[in-house]
This record gives structure tokens, sequence and C-alpha cells, in this order.
């Protein structure tokens, strides 16, 4: 069972195919897609769009884990995530994926056991977990591989084959 888990973010958006064979899991795939801020936000988006349609070709997930998200004050930077979230919920509509929105505190249980880990503490449990010589790099792909184990933890078997 592979999951495509996605850290959304218009200038970097993080992203880790995690299989899990039996017990284990291995990371097929894991990095960003980033777009320049000087491009207009259309732009952007269709470049994000574009970058997972291909992780989504070559890695052929079973589902995929979006993040959901929280904001509180910067109106103007929630936009910008809110909408390239919206393309990666759009990529995994058009590809038939089934797809789960953990929150962050159900990614950092998963990994860690504690819904308040730090991200240093995720980011070595990512890599232990997943058997990696290095924690994983930049800081958004090490949190959409711990997205991506969640989707694995929390997915109903009975759901695979419907959106």
């Amino acid at each position: 069972m592979r999951c495509l888990g996605i850290d959304p973010g218009i200038g970097r958006m993080g992203f880790g195919v995690v299989e899990k064979i039996g017990s284990k899991y291995r990371a097929c795939s894991f990095g960003c897609l980033e777009t320049p801020s000087d491009m207009s936000v259309p732009q952007r988006l269709d470049e994000l769009y574009r970058g997972l349609r291909e992780q989504i070709n070559g890695c052929s997930p079973h589902f995929m884990a979006v993040e959901k998200l929280y904001f509180g004050r910067n109106t103007t930077t929630a936009e910008n995530v809110w909408q390239a979230r919206g393309v990666a919920l759009l990529v995994g509509a058009q590809n038939d994926l089934f797809v789960l929105e953990p929150k962050p505190s159900e990614a950092k249980i998963t990994v860690c056991g504690d819904g308040r880990a730090e991200k240093s503490q995720i980011q070595r449990m990512v890599q232990v977990i997943l058997s990696l010589k290095e924690i994983p790099r930049p800081d958004d792909a090490a949190d959409a591989l711990a997205i991506a184990l969640a989707g694995l933890a929390l997915l109903p078997t009975s759901t695979i084959g419907r959106r």
C-alpha cells in the first residue's frame, strides 16, 4: 500500500510517498515542489499541479493524505496555502485517489506518540521509521512523509477504490 503525503504550501509544497509492506515502511520518493515568489499565483498553482501529477504518475500511490490546515493571523499566507491545498485535492480527485485529511496533531501522534511533538522529534522519528540515512530535508519533505505515515495509519481498508 502506497500513500502520497502532502504538506501544502505555495512557495514550497512537501511531498512524500511511503509504502507499507507488512509491518515495514519504505520511503519511495520525497522532496519539495518549489515555486518562485515572482511568479503570479495562477502560474505557481499550475507548477504545483504539474509537479503533483508527475509524482502520481511516477510513484502510483493508492491514495493521498493532504494535511488539514489551521491558520490564525496571516490571512494572505493562509489564502495562498489554501489554494495550493486545493490543487492537491484536485489532482487527487482527477486521479481517482481516495484522499484522507489528517490534522497535524494526528501526524505527530502517528510518528511520535505525542500530538504536541516538536518538529525536530518528528523529523528524527520519520528518519527512524523509514530507515533513512539522514533526516529528510527540507522540513516540508519530512512533514509530508509524516503525513503519509499518518495516512497509512488512519486508512480504513474498506475505503480503497472510493474517493
